[in-house]
């Protein structure tokens, strides 16, 4: 795994972003921003689930007016998303977004970008410059890729909030098509210093939109590059989070909740393991304590997984054997088994 990218740090309401801090899991709301009850409660769910940024569209003054509200009923930050009106981001900034979210495609004029940035600056509210492939300003760059053109949109916009005396900048380069995205996220980040938000846009439904996703965000984070990311889905907001502290944890970048180690079952399994992993994994998922629970079907690969794990249960026909910190601690008839090993999941 490649070291990870300096970027300078900037902060968002509370939140430190790049720099040392912790790759930070953002989603977004899929409530309507002027029903300040409904979208209050699903921010206040999401933060218990980990989430340490959110993402609210505002489409216009009524939704930039709610900000104030929500504000008051949450804890983590708020971002404003902005399209075509730059009057709806100076509002939201007067209503108390921590953050902004810009997109060069859809608001350009640098004489509206001066207004948003002078407010911005006044307050000490990050701006992300947001560029998606689906919505790139029109360039003269003929034989340029995808990749190419969002880049240049990017450095475009960068420049003129520099020009204002501006650097609370938060960049992010989505398309839906991964090798883009990566292509895009590889060569901006030698450009630029500026901290990188994640994300594959309009990944789609799961599985497949997690899967797009986590091989777009989690070849960036490998490669070392990366300060927040959003898995963005046709699903939920609480399945992006789910989906995105699984990116972190696969690659050791961070630890929230259980991580289950199962085996996928074969012929020389004599248990159902399916059956027994799956209430293993419903009966642990609300945990966040990290903590690493093995299920494993045969005396193959069982012990030696179920050993390396915090707490595991290697399957054979009748009996299992019950591992604690690399430790057997028991032999469990077959229908103790998942009671057996909850019962030591909560001793730990």
């Amino acid at each position: 795994m490649e070291p990870r990218r300096k970027s300078r740090p900037i902060r968002i309401g509370k939140v430190t972003i790049g720099g040392d801090a912790p790759i930070a899991v953002q989603s977004m709301t899929k409530t309507d921003t002027r029903d300040v009850k409904a979208t209050t409660r699903q921010i206040n769910e999401l933060a218990a689930m980990g989430c340490e940024l959110i993402r609210l569209a505002v489409p216009d003054a009524a939704a930039a007016a709610a900000l104030a509200e929500i504000k008051k009923g949450v804890t983590i930050p708020l971002i404003a998303d902005i399209h075509f009106d730059y009057r709806l981001a100076l509002a939201a900034i007067e209503h108390g977004a921590d953050g902004l979210r810009l997109n060069p495609g859809n608001i350009s004029r640098p004489e509206e970008i001066r207004k948003v940035v002078a407010a911005a600056k006044e307050r000490q509210i990050p701006i992300r410059i947001g560029v998606n492939a689906g919505s790139l300003p029109p360039v003269a760059a003929p034989g340029h890729t995808v990749a190419q053109r969002m880049v240049t949109a990017a450095l475009s916009q960068i420049k003129l909030l520099e020009d204002l005396d501006f650097s609370l900048i938060k960049v992010s380069l989505k398309a839906f098509d991964v090798p883009t995205t990566i292509a895009a996220y590889r060569e901006i980040a030698t450009k630029i210093d500026y901290p990188l938000h994640l994300g594959v846009t309009e990944a789609g439904l799961p599985p497949a939109g997690i899967i797009r996703s986590a091989t777009g965000i989690g070849t960036l984070l490998y490669l070392g590059i990366g300060d927040t990311i959003r898995v963005s889905l046709s699903a939920p907001p609480q399945e992006e989070i789910t989906a995105a502290y699984e990116i972190l944890k696969s690659l050791n970048l961070r630890q929230r909740g259980p991580v289950l180690v199962s085996c996928p079952g074969c012929g020389r399994t004599e248990v159902d393991i399916t059956a027994i992993a799956g209430e293993i994994h419903e009966k642990i998922s609300g945990l966040t304590k990290p903590i690493r629970v093995a299920v494993m079907g045969c005396m193959v690969n069982g012990p030696g997984e179920a050993q390396d794990a915090d707490i595991g249960i290697a399957c054979g026909k009748g009996k299992a054997i019950l591992f604690a910190r690399g430790h057997q601690i028991d032999i469990i008839e077959e229908p103790d088994y998942i009671t057996r090993l909850l019962e030591e999941i909560e001793r730990l």
